[in-house]
């Protein structure tokens, strides 16, 4: 298991770094875990741990969230969750990074002059 998780790290440096990485977090989430900065690891694990300790899962079928308003607030005011789209859910709440990064790193052509 360990080495399946190493060769996974190995072949996807940058996004193992985006779910690590520290970032500002949007107002919603700055309110829900009440830090300003969290990576996107971090940030699943805080919901995650919400979750738990209300004991928000169903008791009929542990697959499923029943939100709290505070939960509703932050999975787009639903209700119920499924635990395999939480990971979707949060992700909506970052930005993507900027396509400038990859324009600002490509190699540029020189001019031809006439």
């Amino acid at each position: 298991m360990v080495i399946r998780a190493a060769k996974a790290v190995a072949d996807c440096p940058r996004k193992v770094a985006d779910l690590v990485d520290l970032v500002n977090l949007p107002s919603t989430l700055r309110e829900f875990t009440g830090q300003s900065q969290l990576s996107r690891l971090g940030c699943f694990v805080r919901v995650w741990s919400y979750i738990k300790d209300h004991k928000l899962q169903d008791p009929s079928n542990k697959s499923i969230v029943n939100c709290d308003d505070k939960l509703k607030r932050i999975l787009l005011g639903r209700h119920q969750v499924d635990l395999a789209e939480l990971p979707m859910l949060i992700k909506l709440h970052f930005q993507k990074k900027s396509k400038q990064l990859e324009i600002d790193n490509e190699p540029r052509k020189a001019s031809q002059k006439d």
